[in-house]
């Protein structure tokens, strides 16, 4: 019964993937005697590799951000755009290691989920409105300032001097390393008097 087109091209396909992969297979020319070190070894597919950060025209250190380890990375970017992030192997931390999440780091990175702008909801709004940095920046420092002035308390009713208010506080997170933990402190708790400084440290 003859075949029809279909199944000759099919089998034809095969066949050559077939042959094409027994000559580009190197196990033969290493029985053959050639050097596994040299090309013998190569293989199309192996020569039109190429290295996954070639295409890089810079390269930063950064630190990861998602605990207080502080473990340093290497940044690969092109055109000022991430392409790729590794520990770091000089960073005496983590000696070119990083774990799960900061392993994850380039994908939140460029995450089109990733908030990067100032969104501000206006009391018993229902929207959110784009605002820029500096706006908010100014703005946490003035409320910050007018909840510490309306809430300052100097002495107590017995007389002792306290300088302190209970109207600000403060939460830390688990990014913040120990260095950044003494001055959020040296200005909150000594600076401006605030008693309630915390910090969610998880490690």
């Amino acid at each position: 019964m003859p075949k029809s087109p279909r199944y000759r091209n099919l089998r034809q396909g095969i066949a050559g993937r077939v042959a094409g992969f027994v000559h580009d297979w190197s196990l033969p020319r290493q029985l053959a005697g050639q050097n596994v070190k040299s090309k013998a070894a190569e293989s199309e597919l192996s020569r039109s590799l190429r290295p996954r950060l070639e295409q890089a025209d810079a390269v930063g250190t950064s630190i990861c951000p998602f605990c207080a380890v502080g473990c340093g990375q290497l940044v690969y970017a092109k055109g000022g755009r991430p392409l790729h992030i590794e520990g770091d192997p000089r960073n005496p931390i983590n000696q070119g290691t990083l774990c799960p999440k900061g392993s994850s780091t380039l994908g939140v990175l460029l995450s089109p989920q990733r908030i990067n702008k100032v969104l501000y909801r206006a009391p018993h709004a229902t929207e959110w409105e784009e605002r820029p940095l500096e706006w908010a920046m100014d703005r946490v420092a003035a409320l910050t300032k007018q909840a510490r002035d309306d809430t300052f308390v100097e002495t107590l009713p017995d007389g002792r001097i306290v300088n302190h208010t209970l109207g600000v506080g403060s939460l830390g997170g688990a990014t913040l390393d120990n260095e950044e933990n003494y001055l959020i402190k040296k200005l909150f708790a000594g600076g401006l008097g605030i008693v309630n400084v915390e910090n969610q440290a998880r490690i």
